[in-house]
């Protein structure tokens, strides 16, 4: 008996219907154009935008800080000249900056070794800016031999990364 009670409440348990599906119309396609701005492009690239900066847009070569040198040596390759003429020109036209001259080593050489080496290949970049008309005011030397590495290791490829003069601007 309670077997077929149960059949009976089965039987008439109402099943809830499903909600009518229904579609918005798809938008009419656009036909008049007179209302669509044409699309633009930014060719100042931020240049006159609030917080720019050409010393860290990467588009700009003055984003690149690093002069590398061969090793033993504190003669500026040439191919670093560009670098150093475009931050010669800023400093020209930018008198209140300063910039502080970083000279690296790897690590192989005394710390006395390298504390010189750095020195005269931060003085090597100074000279090149100070013959492009920067004054000695706007430009100053350290160097930090062995002790601040870009790149751990002692391998060519980690010394070769090591052996360069930073230009670090001022409040950077």
């Amino acid at each position: 008996m309670s077997a077929l009670l149960a059949a009976l409440l089965a039987a008439c348990a109402s099943n809830p219907k499903p909600a009518p599906v229904t579609t918005a119309p798809a938008p009419a396609a656009a036909t008049d154009n007179t209302n669509t701005a044409p699309a633009t492009v930014d060719l100042t690239q931020g240049q006159n935008k609030p917080g720019y900066s050409e010393l860290t847009d990467p588009n700009n070569i003055l984003s690149q800080r690093r002069v590398y040198f061969d090793y033993d040596s504190y003669v500026v390759n040439d191919k670093y000249n560009e670098l150093v003429q475009a931050h010669a020109k800023y400093l020209l036209a930018h008198k209140d900056a300063k910039v502080i001259l970083q000279g690296n080593t790897d690590s192989r050489g005394t710390a006395e070794y390298n504390i010189s080496l750095g020195q005269k290949r931060a003085e090597a970049v100074k000279k090149l800016m100070s013959a492009l008309g920067v004054p000695d005011s706007q430009i100053e030397t350290v160097s930090f031999g062995k002790e601040k590495p870009a790149e751990p290791g002692d391998t060519e490829e980690a010394w070769s990364r090591n052996r360069r003069t930073e230009i670090v601007y001022q409040g950077e």
